[in-house]
């Protein structure tokens, strides 16, 4: 990670990492975890932090998020680049100008199939009396103009150019204000411009999302013991059918092959962490044949178990 702690007061900072779990505990105002679809990373964010509000600049990583906000705030998210290949949000996905808001408390999950270059703004306090859309226990996502989404864009991109340029002390506080303003504005315009779309329904259907939440609170119990999906139904008044669906909408793969991708994960973190030995861990996230546990590992990995638990240990 590379950390540009020298510059002005008002310039962004600037982070690097090729690390997942780096990148994973330099998340600030989210409770955030994500499962990486890559072997590697290489990652970087742009932070400026003005008064009352922070923007955020993320050149992200093919993984499956999901995020809750911090109490006492609002964040604004949306693309900074146009590609084939939408984001999946909230179980939605769609190639349009999109922009998505949540306050505090709310809960999110994306689908990034390849890197992209995201942006959010945050504001603390909680905004209110804007005329902005009403977030409860998820965020909402909302087709916007094109043009308004471009305007939007452009004004994040000249507050961080911006930012870097020379200021006297002096002048600082009147310009992160006005800054902050401009932001403020140019948010106002995407929600004034916001295009009624059917397709923003089922996303922006919190029931739907908190069937998909108690579905991976009820996964997270215990990922060391087998998943049935019958049983999962059953504690839950779902159909199997039902479950499978929910689940691969929000994860966008099937519900097995999700949990084999999230416990290799969640090994290599163990073993980086030092682990006592890798039979050890394996069994801890329900690996009980070890040679096809060894042949997945490094499939995913690049390397074996072993050699992951050694470099963890070296750290």
């Amino acid at each position: 990670m590379t950390n540009i702690d020298d510059a002005p007061a008002l310039a962004p900072k600037i982070f690097r990492f090729a690390d997942v779990d780096e990148f994973r505990n330099a998340i600030r105002g989210l409770n955030f975890d994500f499962t990486p679809l890559v072997r590697t990373i290489a990652t970087e964010q742009i932070i400026l932090q003005l008064p009352g509000c922070d923007v955020n600049m993320t050149r992200t990583f093919p993984r499956v998020v999901d995020a809750q906000l911090v109490a006492d705030c609002t964040a604004i998210g949306f693309a900074m680049d146009d590609l084939d290949v939408p984001i999946r949000f909230n179980g939605a996905q769609r190639d349009r100008a999109v922009i998505v808001i949540g306050s505090s408390g709310a809960a999110y999950n994306t689908i990034e199939e390849v890197q992209r270059q995201i942006a959010s703004v945050m504001f603390r306090p909680e905004v209110k009396d804007r005329g902005w859309p009403e977030t409860s226990a998820s965020f909402k996502i909302f087709e916007t103009s094109p043009l308004a989404l471009h305007s939007l864009r452009n004004v994040v991109s000249e507050v961080l150019a911006a930012a870097s340029e020379p200021i006297d002390p002096a002048e600082v506080p009147l310009k992160a204000a006005a800054m902050k303003e401009s932001l403020l504005g140019a948010v106002d315009a995407a929600f004034a411009n916001v295009v009624p779309a059917r397709w923003t329904l089922r996303p922006n259907d919190e029931r739907q999302f908190k069937l998909f939440r108690d579905i991976r609170a009820l996964l997270a119990d215990d990922l060391a013991q087998p998943i049935y999906s019958e049983e999962i139904a059953r504690k839950l008044g779902l159909s199997v059918r039902t479950l499978h669906d929910v689940v691969r909408r929000y994860r966008g793969m099937s519900l097995h092959r999700y949990l084999r991708l999230r416990r290799l994960w969640l090994v290599r973190r163990r073993l980086l962490a030092g682990a006592d030995s890798v039979k050890a861990v394996a069994l801890a996230f329900g690996f009980w044949h070890l040679s096809d546990f060894s042949r997945s590992y490094r499939d995913q990995f690049g390397e074996t178990p072993s050699e992951t638990l050694e470099r963890g240990r070296r750290r």
